[in-house]
């Protein structure tokens, strides 16, 4: 079954009911029994173990939140990458993304207040093995942007509310 076959009825419903297609993702952060440098993040499907970056104290065997977020960024452009070869009916032998993304972690560890803390420059590249003309290169690149849900975030920021909020938990006697 294609893609297209497989969306026509999920299209149809949301073109008839806009509604059903808002949804809310949830992400929620844990501590690591015995370390302030490691965390779980529960995705409700799956959980991470994350850590701090070695270059600010951390132990360096798990993904850093820097590396989920790139990975984030190649996984949904990939996704988004091979839907729209096949929606385009491309003839692709392959389809990779790789992502880099700097960062001065001085920033991070509140050394210089003028460094940023976070990414700097982040590289998304496509890398297509496949016999396209070059307007159907650039007709593809512009389709995996414009419908990279994590590129079009990053690069139009949504509006962020943080709080913060005091409980109470049970002390075991």
């Amino acid at each position: 079954m294609s893609v297209r076959e497989v969306q026509r009825e999920i299209k149809t419903e949301y073109k008839q009911n806009p509604e059903a297609a808002k949804v809310t993702l949830r992400a929620k952060g844990s501590e690591a029994a015995g370390s302030a440098m490691a965390c779980n993040v529960d995705i409700g499907r799956a959980i991470f173990e994350t850590q701090a970056h070695a270059g600010v104290g951390g132990p360096g065997t798990a993904a850093c939140s820097g590396d989920l977020l790139l990975a984030a960024l190649a996984g949904c452009a990939q996704i988004t990458a091979q839907l729209v070869a096949e929606a385009m009916g491309l003839s692709a032998r392959s389809i990779e993304v790789k992502v880099e993304g700097d960062l001065d972690l001085r920033g991070t560890l509140g050394i210089d207040r003028s460094v940023p803390v976070g990414f700097t420059e982040v590289r998304l590249a496509l890398e297509v093995d496949g016999d396209l003309t070059d307007e159907e290169l650039a007709s593809f690149h512009r389709k995996v942007e414009r419908y990279c849900v994590v590129l079009q975030t990053l690069t139009t920021p949504p509006k962020i509310a943080s709080t913060v909020r005091r409980i109470r938990t049970e002390q075991t006697a």
